[in-house]
């Protein structure tokens, strides 16, 4: 069984998000999607949330393509808990070049710390490569509406919260 690790933030939950989560799908046998926690950061949406949303997302995604997913949270080097959680690749969603740069240097210092473990790309698709999570927050924030960056449950929960 091949499992994957995709570690983001999910704060909140993307359409970006779940393109790459569809296609990791493919990929994997299993899908492990682990939410990065920080005790320094006050994050826009609870950790709690965040799970919760992840799992009515990526559920039925999974369930189509025949793929378990599995969500968790991690606050330690991603490699360690990539391994922890038995997997083998870690995918990494990429929009455009300024992600490639950086996902390119996060791959060799992963590379380094756990060489058993292999960085998988999956570039995001047209109607979702502009999408990011930090301006959806801004958005949101301010009043906008972000019904076309987010699931509709996504939505729903920005605007209860």
């Amino acid at each position: 069984m091949r499992t994957g690790y995709y570690p983001g933030s999910f704060d909140p939950v993307t359409n970006g998000h779940v393109d790459v989560i569809a296609r990791a799908c493919g990929v994997v046998d299993k899908l492990v999607l682990a939410v990065g926690v920080s005790h320094t950061k006050k994050p826009f949406l609870p950790a709690e949330t965040r799970i919760a949303l992840l799992e009515k997302v990526a559920g039925p995604i999974g369930a189509e393509r025949g793929c378990e997913i599995a969500v968790e949270t991690f606050d330690n080097l991603v490699v360690d808990a990539a391994r922890a959680a038995g997997a083998s690749i870690l995918i990494r969603g990429l929009r455009d070049a300024t992600d490639y740069a950086y996902e390119m240097q996060m791959a060799g210092m992963n590379g380094e710390l756990a060489p058993d473990i292999e960085t998988v790309f999956l570039p995001a698709s047209g109607p979702v490569r502009h999408i990011a999570s930090s301006l959806v927050k801004q958005i949101a924030s301010m009043g906008g509406d972000i019904s076309g960056f987010v699931p509709g449950i996504v939505a729903d929960a920005i605007a209860k919260n």
